[in-house]
This record gives structure tokens, C-alpha cells and sequence, in this order.
């Protein structure tokens, strides 16, 4: 069974236990309450996206056609509220329907804390597609294909509370069910693998149970007119290591998730008449902190500053630049394979996006790129975007990469250069 197969059985046996939780929750729905609020919403949407450079390595010329329906359902009934967010969608190139629940929830609010259990997206941290705190799973193959951006971030199953004392908030988060980031599909994607040669492949994911739950907590309050917030984050690299049968002669790859604890920082709020962002983070390597496995990242520390303003009436203008430095350097590239390309000890990116609306704000033209300053490789993301009615837009766009080295964060995807049309009805 391939590694994208176990993933989709995996979610959707997630999907399905989350799914039924929530309609016991509507089941159980308190009886007592004197009225329950509902609202029903979703839309119908088509999204494709075609290569302009080459096909993809499974020879077809699509990195995504299919066609999707949401349903939103919310129930609130005094402190306690229900949401619902579930798919259901057809994938044109592989050919089959998949239901999936995107977010599924029951929440509890009072004066001084709340609490929600259930499948929940939790976004943390100021930066603009850069995340340094926020290390819940992401879906980059989303991202790289032209999706909407919603659909970059993916939920959690697990349970959140919030305290709210007054000198300060705290939101504390426990995930007991494992889920890793989303990265492009090797058939739909050519990318950089030095190991491509070997297919005999397996996935171990680090827990599906209570004992190593991942634990996570936010404490924020205004300082001086500027959000501030502390992180910490005890688990696992949602990004897998390669950990080969035979170091010499491999014939087998295991793919893990290595243990990772996050301490960080941030602040934003308004500078220099626009809004200036900053924010930092430890990555504690906890299996390999002396840095002499090249199987598992070192140590890490990482940075982002960013500025956004508003130059003139409906047009926006953001910068932001990022940096990795990695831990005990010399280690690592004494310790690395022959023939592996060497990461450089501090890796530096910067960023920028424009944005103009017209006509009554119902025309976006928008501009985001990444440029990498180590590597020399770049991604360029221009849109547009037209709502035709209040219920109905269309979306045209492109990702286009190049630059750098075969083996660079964006200058692998070369050859993926893609067009994408995005519609959708909402209701």
C-alpha cells in the first residue's frame, strides 16, 4: 500500500469516528434549553488547476480538478454551541468521491474560560504563510496546487481550553491524534528526492493514543498597544525524517516524525502608521540535540519581522523577512551522507504581497512571492479575483517557481509551473 493511500485510509477512518462524535452530540443536544439557534450554510465550488511546463510525472496535465460541496451547521443554545464544517467531493484525476469532515465541534463559553473538544483549526502566530509558533498541520499540497486558502490548514482532533483571569489569557490545547502536514503528491509533483531509487517505503507515525499527546499553550494580553503572546509546544516535526534499513546500502526507508518541543514569541500591533509584526521560536530537537544525526533537523532557531501598510485607498502593501538558524552546524556536516546537498547555517527568506481592490471591492488583484535569499529560488502567486453577485465568485491564478538549486525549497518545483480557476456558489 503507498504512503498516499495509507494517509487517506487513515483520515478517513478519523473523519468517520470525528463525524459520528459530533452526531451524538447533536443527539444529546441539552433538552432542557428554552431555544436552540441554527444556522445552515455552505457553497458548491469547482477548482482546477493545469500544468504550463510539463505534465506531471504521471503523465497527466492536471495538479487538481474536482468539483466540492460544504455544508456549515451551527447550533448554539446558551453557553453551549455545535459547529459543523463537512465536504463532500469528487477528484476528477484519481477518480473517486471522498466525504471529509473539515471541522466538527462542540464549545462551552462562560465569563472566565471556555472549553472546545472536537476537530478544530487552530492558527497561532502573525506571520504571512511563514509559521514559526503555529505548528499545526498544514496542506501544502493545497498551497503549491492552487486551492483556495482555507484549505491550507487542516484540524486537529483534541480538546482546547481558555482562562481568561484578567492579567492575562491562556489557551492551552491537547491533541491526542497525530496528524501530519500534507505535502505535493510525487505523481502529480516532480521534486527533489535523493533517495528516489529506493520504493520500499513505510510510515511510523509517533502515537495514536492518549499517553504522548501533544500539548500545547498560548499565554497573550495587550502590551503597550501591541498583541504580545507566549508559545509552547510539546510533540512531534509534523514534517517526516528518513531513517534508511542500511546507511551504506539502504533497501528500505522507515518515514517518522522526529520529537520536537517549541518555546516562542510574538508581537504586532501599529508602527510606523502601518502594522509591524514580529515574531521568534526555539525548535528543540529533543532526539538529536547535539546535531549528529543528518537523518533528524538540528536544533533550530527562527525568526520573522514583517510590516504591512496601506499606501493609498484600497491598496495594500506587506513585506516580511524570515530566517532559520540552525544549531551545532559543524555536526551536522560532519555526520552528512555523501552525495545529500548541505543546508547552510542560517537560512534566510523574504516575502512580499500586494493587494488592490476596484469596483466597489468586488475586484481583487492580488500578488504574493517568496524569494529565497539563501538559495536563490523564488514562488510568484498573482491573482485575480471577481465576486459576480453576493453569492457567487470566480478566482484566476498561478504559481509559478524556478530559481536556485534542484534541490531548493521552491527550485525543486521548477517544473510544476501551474495555472488555476477557482468558482464558487454560496449559500
Amino acid at each position: 500500500m503507498s504512503r498516499r493511500q495509507t494517509t487517506d485510509n487513515r483520515q478517513q477512518k478519523s473523519d468517520v469516528v470525528s463525524l459520528v462524535a459530533c452526531c451524538l452530540l447533536l443527539l444529546v443536544w441539552p433538552l432542557s434549553a428554552v431555544a436552540v439557534e441554527t444556522s445552515l450554510h455552505g457553497f458548491v465550488q469547482g477548482n482546477y488547476s493545469m500544468n504550463t511546463t510539463e505534465d506531471n510525472p504521471d503523465g497527466k496535465d492536471f495538479k487538481w480538478s474536482e468539483e466540492r460541496a460544504q455544508v456549515k451547521l451551527e447550533a448554539t443554545a446558551d453557553q453551549f454551541s455545535l459547529f459543523i464544517k463537512g465536504d463532500a467531493f469528487h477528484d476528477n484525476i484519481d477518480k473517486h468521491s471522498i466525504m471529509e469532515l473539515r471541522e466538527g465541534y462542540a464549545d462551552y463559553t462562560s465569563e472566565k474560560w471556555d472549553a472546545r473538544i472536537g476537530r478544530q483549526v487552530v492558527t497561532w502566530g502573525v506571520g504571512d504563510l511563514l509559521f514559526i509558533n503555529d505548528v499545526f498541520p498544514k496542506d501544502f499540497a493545497a498551497f503549491f496546487s492552487g486551492r483556495p486558502m482555507e484549505y491550507l490548514k487542516n484540524g486537529v482532533d483534541g480538546a482546547k481550553v481558555g482562562l481568561y483571569p484578567g492579567f492575562a489569557s491562556f489557551e492551552f490545547i491537547a491533541v491526542p491524534y497525530f496528524e501530519p502536514n500534507k505535502y505535493p503528491d510525487p505523481s502529480r509533483f516532480r521534486m527533489f528526492d535523493p533517495m528516489a531509487s529506493i520504493t520500499n517505503r513505510e510510515t511510523q507515525d509517533p502515537y495514536r493514543d492518549f499517553h504522548k499527546a501533544e500539548k500545547a499553550l498560548r499565554v497573550y494580553r495587550d502590551v503597550a498597544g501591541f498583541d504580545a503572546s507566549l508559545y509552547y509546544y510539546h510533540g512531534f516535526s509534523r514534517q517526516p525524517s528518513v531513517l534508511p534499513d542500511n546507511p551504506v546500502a539502504p533497501t528500505r526507508l522507515t518515514l517518522f516524525y522526529p520529537e520536537l518541543s517549541v518555546y516562542g514569541a510574538s508581537v504586532q500591533g501599529r508602527a510606523l502608521d502601518g502594522v509591524l509584526s514580529f515574531e521568534t521560536g526555539y525548535y528543540d530537537s529533543r532526539q538529536d540535540r547535539h546535531g549528529t544525526d543528518p537523518m533528524i533537523p538540528n536544533s533550530q532557531t527562527r525568526y520573522l519581522i514583517g510590516y504591512q501598510r496601506q499606501l493609498w485607498e484600497d491598496f495594500t502593501v506587506g513585506a516580511q523577512y524570515y530566517g532559520e538558524h540552525m544549531q551545532d552546524h559543524s555536526a551536522y556536516v560532519q555526520n552528512l551522507p555523501s552525495g545529500f546537498p548541505r543546508e547552510k547555517r542560517l537560512h534566510q527568506l523574504a516575502s512580499v504581497r500586494l493587494t488592490q481592490f476596484m469596483i466597489h471591492q468586488t475586484l481583487r488583484l492580488s500578488f504574493f512571492a517568496f524569494y529565497g535569499l539563501s538559495d536563490r529560488d523564488y514562488l510568484l502567486n498573482p491573482e485575480v479575483k471577481y465576486n459576480l453577485t453576493d453569492s457567487v465568485w470566480i478566482a484566476l491564478g498561478g504559481n509559478v517557481f524556478g530559481g536556485g538549486k534542484p534541490w531548493g525549497q521552491f527550485g525543486q518545483f521548477a517544473n510544476n509551473d501551474n495555472v488555476y480557476a477557482q468558482a464558487r456558489y454560496e449559500f
